[in-house]
């Protein structure tokens, strides 16, 4: 922690901030001002903090702030969904057993009336233990160490375990599956119940949920959490006592409103398909990640347009999570209508459930990226490929 401590004298804080926005490469270059302290772990720092000014602003406007790896920073969960999750939990007391850079124990710790931090890496529990004294923390113990044995030694119950398990396996390299991972929570869950009754997960969105469930118990609700439509997390709720169908959570925080929608897993709903109507509906990314197609459908009475196209169509204009369009020209995709109305044009391009790339459509037909037009490239209900040019309406 010598080194760690150099960082918060002022001249070299000063620096810091002062150098946040620039260049990293340009400063690498440049002498080191500082002689008494290791210039990577000065240009971390920088590196680090840059990272932090979306993702983590309460940190980045914190004074004195100690920050680990820029990969650390990258990985860790971003304010916005530590807010979620936070959500999640109630009680008095929660464990975190991959506490990491802490910030989603810093939002638990709004809740909780004492959270225990736990993390393997001695100088990230001796960072975080500064950083939660400079942001006023006074609930949270950080502990270092082993998270089973820890737990082993307290040996007291918490009204929520909370693990993020390490995705990376030093023999296997980097892993998806949840017996690979680290602690490998499979084996652990029985365990895990010694000590506390509900158990919140946080998994990478590559996970698929059916191999999740196959592999996890008494799972009650699972949600998929993404940030301007890009799926960030999946978090599994395990209650020891629940052993039904589980509840899927689709939620998208976009800049101006947040889009839910909900269903229960492996449910049978009724739902049609249609040709292209007069609107045109595509989910956002956590509805599609969670494989809801047809419950989509169902909850707000639209047509399916293919049964593997994922797009949706109506005659009626509503109010749906995802991007909404207005159909303006229905084709075909032969070469005489494309070349009529797309060749040489400005499009947005997307594919559904179609055999080209958008990149090979793009160099095929000329289609130069951007504008105010969108074209679907998908297929119907009849099994034709058809392009679907439309204009998109802005929803709050």
């Amino acid at each position: 922690m010598e080194n760690l401590s150099k960082l918060l004298l002022p001249e070299i804080q000063e620096f810091i901030i002062k150098n946040t926005d620039q260049d990293a490469t340009k400063l690498s270059f440049a002498k080191n001002p500082f002689p008494e302290i290791d210039y990577k772990l000065l240009l971390n720092q920088i590196a680090a903090r840059n990272k932090s000014k979306t993702k983590l602003p309460t940190w980045f406007y914190c004074i004195n702030c100690i920050y680990p790896s820029k990969i650390s920073v990258e990985q860790t969960s971003s304010e916005i969904t530590a807010k979620y999750k936070a959500e999640i939990i109630s009680g008095a007391s929660l464990i975190d057993l991959s506490g990491g850079f802490g910030v989603d124990d810093y939002y638990f710790a709004k809740k909780i009336k004492h959270v225990h931090h736990c993390e393997i890496n001695p100088e990230l529990s001796a960072i975080v233990k500064h950083n939660f004294i400079q942001l006023n923390c006074e609930n949270i113990t950080c502990i270092e160490g082993d998270s089973t044995e820890t737990l082993k030694n307290l040996n007291l119950q918490f009204d929520w375990i909370y693990v993020d398990p390490s995705r990376r396996n030093d023999i296997k390299g980097k892993v998806f599956m949840l017996k690979d991972c680290l602690p490998n929570i499979p084996d652990l869950q029985s365990f895990y119940y010694q000590f506390s009754s509900k158990i919140l997960i946080k998994t990478a969105p590559l996970l698929d949920i059916s191999a999740g469930l196959t592999e996890l118990q008494n799972v009650k609700q699972i949600h998929i959490v993404a940030v301007e439509n890009e799926v960030k997390e999946l978090l599994w709720e395990l209650h020891q006592d629940y052993n039904g169908n589980p509840t899927i959570k689709c939620i998208n925080f976009n800049k101006n409103n947040t889009e839910t929608f909900e269903y229960l897993w492996d449910s049978e709903v009724d739902f049609s398909f249609s040709l292209p109507k007069k609107y045109l509906y595509e989910p956002n990314s956590s509805i599609l990640k969670s494989g809801g197609f047809t419950q989509i459908a169902n909850q707000f009475s639209l047509h399916k347009l293919q049964v593997n196209s994922h797009l949706y169509t109506s005659d009626d204009l509503i109010d749906f999570p995802g991007r909404v369009f207005k159909i303006e020209t229905n084709l075909n995709y032969s070469k005489k209508e494309i070349k009529e109305h797309l060749e040489n044009t400005k499009l947005n391009v997307t594919v559904r459930n179609f055999p080209e790339t958008v990149e090979n459509i793009r160099k095929k037909w000329k289609i130069k990226d951007g504008g105010d037009r969108y074209c679907f490239f998908t297929t119907d209900m009849n099994n034709n490929k058809i392009v679907l040019l439309c204009t998109k309406i802005n929803t709050l």
